[in-house]
């Protein structure tokens, strides 16, 4: 199985998440984790992973924060199965509250966020989720970046729906993401299981 990890907004691809899940997995060598970096416009990083998708056998994803919601349109273009972990709902209205007097903002040496990465965001967002039942959603109700209720009724109100784990307390990062990793392997191995049957 090969694993894409896809980090959140101002993190990149050595991001603690996806190391913890790299050092994870070196103890199973059927499973291959990429960690790409997505510091770039929205629509050339989906792209990027969708390559990465196409040159691949058997691709699930991790998507944080940002990189669960490119997840979410990736899940519908590619029928591959994603783990989300507190993904972003509307991130060109996050960024346009957070950084407007700031645009373009840079997030990198290599990548400014302006105004026209805010419309290609908003043009890859999907309502409703499309293959939902691709999906497990880890939620924490802590999560002092973005309201967990929203995506709560946002990938419940799929038909199907997603599966949706949501905790008490916890924060954006999800602190205690290392203890969920062989929760997500279990649950992105059967959904490849079962696409290869």
């Amino acid at each position: 199985m090969n694993i894409i990890y896809l980090h959140g907004f101002q993190s990149g691809s050595h991001s603690i998440k996806g190391q913890l899940l790299l050092q994870f997995c070196k103890k199973y060598p059927e499973i291959t984790i990429h960690l790409p970096d997505l510091n770039m416009p929205p629509q050339a990083a989906v792209e990027k992973v969708s390559e990465l998708i196409r040159s691949l056998p058997q691709v699930a994803l991790v998507g944080s924060s940002l990189g669960g919601f490119y997840a979410t349109y990736l899940v519908a273009k590619h029928a591959v199965p994603a783990v989300l972990i507190n993904p972003a709902m509307r991130p060109w209205q996050l960024f346009r509250e957070l950084f407007q007097a700031e645009l373009p903002y840079p997030v990198h040496p290599n990548w400014s966020l302006d105004v026209a990465d805010l419309a290609q965001l908003e043009q890859l967002a999907l309502n409703p989720a499309q293959d939902a039942d691709k999906m497990l959603v880890l939620l924490q109700q802590g999560d002092e970046v973005l309201d967990y209720r929203e995506a709560h009724r946002y990938y419940s109100a799929a038909r199907p729906p997603a599966m949706l784990m949501t905790e008490a307390h916890g924060n954006h990062g999800m602190d205690d993401f290392a203890e969920k990793i062989p929760l997500l392997l279990q649950f992105l191995s059967d959904c490849v299981k079962k696409e290869t049957e």
